[in-house]
């Protein structure tokens, strides 16, 4: 393959990739305009992120399958025209219930790009190559939500929310057209495969048995959840609590990126000297120390802006120790139902993710405590997690390399 066709192929699963990340985190500045225009609240608002987070669960366990038994083509074009479809219909929605069922088949289509997008770099890279690519991809998602809210704020303050979805609208349209002229066919489609539920079911069932994945995956998942609880309450804490404007909010949201970026790839560095046990383990007692300092300041009224942000960059520091380490541990005891796995792991998360940001959506409080207090739980739940179900596994399988914890969802 020369330079140019490994450019090319990167950039276009990068733009695939990238889709979900822009989808989740521009519009997430225009909070506050929503609820205005839309005569509800900024927490109701927040029930169209645990919509998106919902049609992400769906579609990673849907795509999974037919992506196997149609190929890679038919099943992401389909997703992109529904991604299109639901994008335009966000921009035009009058009340937020129908902003919200909007949002969640926006997310079942986007679903698709990012499900195809880690199982062609299987299909069109080198099995060596297959690590380093998946880490560049990783890096597409860790930039984008440094990229996504800092154009949103911008473009809400100009332009107004609804010409965020508009943007997402066009994006979706771009790479539709990308991949219809320019992506190669990269898998022939196997008809051998069953699309019955059942033995999708008992697949499923398989890989949720092991004891090392349903002990990592749901450490990761739970511990991942204190992003999503920042992700869904940052709005309401900044814009609402110390009232930012727009603009400033997503700078905030940039530089928070940082911490959860940085030590991600940090990660690789530390895995040449330390285990990717090691590492999860020390990184969620670190986690937890943080999050509960935090909660005690937010109890005692001692949280101001700098204050907050500080606290944030090291909890999502931690996170970005804990979330490929586990990702990792959890695919490692598999080599044939790898696909399942990675699906299972990623509605795991999501479910996870979906939760917490609902119950923080309850609570329309003009406080951080209910974000930092979300945040807290899941860290001491998560090593809780880990430490009962570490006693369940017999024999576990390790990471060979540091790059392989580099996993992608």
């Amino acid at each position: 393959m020369s330079k140019k066709t490994y450019f090319f192929l990167i950039l276009m699963l990068g733009s695939l990739t990238a889709l979900g990340p822009f989808s989740i985190d521009m519009y997430l500045p225009g909070f506050p305009a929503i609820a205005r225009d839309l005569n509800t609240t900024a927490a109701k608002v927040s029930l169209s992120l645990s919509g998106y987070f919902i049609g992400i669960s769906v579609g990673q366990l849907l795509y999974g399958p037919l992506l196997d038994r149609f190929g890679r083509k038919i099943p992401l074009f389909i997703g992109l025209v529904v991604y299109i479809i639901a994008s335009a219909g966000c921009a035009y929605a009058t009340t937020i219930d129908s902003l919200i069922v909007m949002r969640v088949i926006q997310a079942i289509g986007s679903c698709a790009a990012a499900v195809a997008s880690v199982a062609m770099v299987r299909d069109l890279f080198p099995v060596k190559d297959n690590a380093k690519v998946f880490s560049l991809l990783l890096l597409v998602v860790g930039v984008s939500p440094m990229i996504a809210p800092t154009i949103g704020g911008y473009v809400t303050a100009a332009f107004g929310w609804q010409a965020v979805f508009i943007i997402l609208t066009g994006m979706g349209i771009a790479i539709l057209l990308a991949t219809v002229l320019w992506l190669p066919d990269s898998y022939k489609p196997d008809k051998s495969l069953s699309l019955k539920p059942r033995p999708i079911l008992l697949n499923f069932w398989a890989v949720l048995r092991e004891p090392q994945f349903y002990t990592y995956a749901f450490t990761g998942a739970i511990a991942f959840a204190g992003l999503f609880a920042y992700v869904s309450g940052s709005p309401l804490v900044f814009m609402e609590v110390f009232h930012t404007d727009e603009k400033v909010y997503g700078w905030i949201f940039a530089f928070l990126s940082v911490g959860f970026i940085g030590s991600s790839q940090l990660n690789t560095l530390f895995l040449r000297k330390y285990s990717s046990q090691q590492i999860v383990n020390t990184a969620l007692i670190c986690q937890v120390a943080v999050g509960s300092i935090f909660l005690a300041a937010a109890l005692n009224g001692l949280l101001t802006l700098p204050i907050t942000i500080g606290f944030l960059f090291l909890f999502l520091c931690c996170i970005g120790f804990t979330n490929p380490n586990a990702a990792a541990l959890s695919l490692a005891p598999f080599s044939k139902n790898a696909g399942s796995a990675s699906a299972l792991m990623g509605a795991v998360q999501m479910g996870m993710g979906t939760l917490i940001s609902v119950l923080i959506s309850m609570f329309e409080v003009p406080s951080a405590t209910p974000m930092v207090a979300a945040m807290a739980g899941s860290a001491a739940l998560a090593l809780m997690v880990l430490q009962l179900g570490k006693r369940t596994i017999t024999e576990e399988v390790g990471v060979q390399q540091g790059a392989d914890a580099g996993v992608l969802h």
